[in-house]
């Protein structure tokens, strides 16, 4: 009998599946498509032996030791629920459900919800760190009851990413609190990843550097305090050749960003947490637009190309600038965090996230093991005010203002470490403009405003019932 079961043998699932028989878990597996269990079965090589395949779900339901443990790694959506439906009948009393997909928290949050009045339970599991973090180390983020996470911690840990021998997996909260951890962590990834193109096309539009000098300059930032994942692959990618032409690979990538929807769904929920993270939301709309191919090109034609050569920054001032736009993504990701703590009643570990991140996730970074220590020893405080990462900005600040006035000039679109600049100089502002605002709402709209001296409802001369300060 098999200790745990999976369901869904795409690109995620073989892989977990894999690693899950090669930490020596027995596992059952199936797949709508039976061909597509059969040749996974086939293809295992020595892990054979602790993998069964199985064409129907009543024999793959059978064939799990009780209490039955299965994951689904299906597309998010309405497939998830779909597959519970055809599940639930077959299920007994204690099993227990985990959606390991990239599901919107919502829906697990109501999935969970549903399987407090079940004899089964459920598990959301958000995993991060791609084919190759599934098949060698994942980092993973649990939502829901701790008998539910403990049914199956000794799988995940033993799988998971691991940090100085620390796994990269935990329970986080209820409901859909892993979930949404995992949406949080793909939208700093988004503006990260943003970040680093916008230094890119510096180096390639305003310096005219080839793909190879690129790389060397990512390579060698890699081994300084911009050390992490994606520093290292836009260094592979840069030198990267295609196999077709022998040109650089990058010369022949189409300049269109796809998204599966995650970094969407964390600026829209951002906005209903009214908690701002502007350099995720202009990551965002940086792959809305880099998909309006026809009309940039149209835009071209009319106006002439925007970016301009310029060689007014060096290295060091575009490392600093990545340095502090860095530390901006994280910050608001965590600050959203902690808001939806507030907002849901959860109790999410804010170091404890940095930690899970720390190895097999797209966002691993060198700074994690700094940021994981800041937000425990400075509980509820931003990061970027922490007294570790606030020397970190008040060194690489300047830096980042010089890239985006200069990019400015040049023509050169940088809006997410332009938004990092932004959040910046605004949350260390303690008087800003919206006073000006809220004098505006109250023409128009009479929304009334806060006085100075603390009278709330307060209205401008133009209500009539305010007296006139020129008489």
């Amino acid at each position: 009998m098999a200790r745990i079961g999976l369901i869904g043998l795409g690109t995620m699932g073989a892989a977990l599946a894999s690693n899950i028989a090669e930490k020596g878990f027995d596992i059952a597996v199936h797949n709508r498509t039976h061909s597509v269990t059969e040749r996974f079965v086939a293809e295992a090589g020595d892990l054979a032996p602790r993998i069964s395949g199985h064409e129907t779900l009543e024999a793959f339901v059978g064939a799990i030791d009780r209490p039955r443990a299965i994951v689904l790694m299906v597309p998010a959506g309405s497939i998830v629920d779909d597959q519970i439906d055809a599940l639930a009948p077959l299920l007994d009393e204690g099993d227990l459900i985990v959606d390991a997909g990239n599901a919107n928290f919502h829906d697990t949050d109501r999935r969970a919800a549903r399987a407090e009045g079940e004899p089964w339970r459920f598990l959301g599991l958000g995993v991060s760190g791609g084919e190759e973090g599934a098949r060698h180390g994942p980092s993973m983020m649990a939502g829901g009851p701790r008998e539910s996470w403990d049914m199956v911690e000794d799988i995940l840990l033993a799988i998971a990413a691991k940090h100085e021998g620390e796994p990269c997996a935990g329970l986080l909260g209820p409901g859909g609190a892993g979930h949404f951890v995992k949406m949080v962590h793909n939208g700093i990834e988004y503006a990260d990843m943003q970040m680093i193109a916008e230094v890119y096309g510096i180096l390639r539009d305003g310096n005219g550097m080839d793909e190879d000098a690129i790389a060397a300059v990512f390579e060698g930032w890699n081994e300084g305090p911009l050390k992490s994942y994606l520093i290292e692959i836009t260094g592979k990618v840069a030198r990267a050749k295609d196999v077709s032409t022998g040109k650089p690979l990058l010369q022949v990538i189409v300049d269109a960003a796809g998204q599966k929807g995650t970094g969407r769904w964390t600026a829209i929920e951002s906005q209903h947490l009214l908690t701002p993270i502007p350099a995720i939301e202009a990551a965002v709309v940086a792959r809305n637009v880099s998909a309006r191919r026809d009309e940039r090109a149209a835009g071209e034609d009319v106006f002439g190309a925007a970016p301009q050569r310029f060689d007014s920054l060096d290295h060091a001032t575009l490392e600093r600038a990545l340095i502090a736009g860095k530390v901006m993504c994280y910050a608001q990701g965590f600050v959203m965090i902690a808001a939806t703590c507030e907002a849901n009643g959860w109790d999410i570990d804010l170091p404890q996230v940095a930690r899970l991140w720390r190895e097999g996730c797209i966002i691993r970074s060198a700074m994690l093991d700094d940021m994981a220590s800041a937000l425990a020893d400075h509980p509820g405080e931003n990061l970027m005010r922490t007294p570790h990462f606030a020397a970190i900005l008040k060194d690489a600040h300047a830096a980042l203002r010089e890239t985006v006035a200069e990019a400015a000039r040049a023509g050169h679109p940088v809006p997410a470490l332009g938004s990092g600049l932004f959040y910046f100089d605004s949350m260390r502002t303690a008087r800003g403009t919206a006073n000006m605002i809220q004098g505006q709402r109250d023409y128009f709209g009479l929304h009334g405003f806060v006085h100075a001296d603390g009278r709330t409802d307060v209205h401008g001369p133009w209500a009539g019932n305010e007296p006139d300060p020129r008489t």
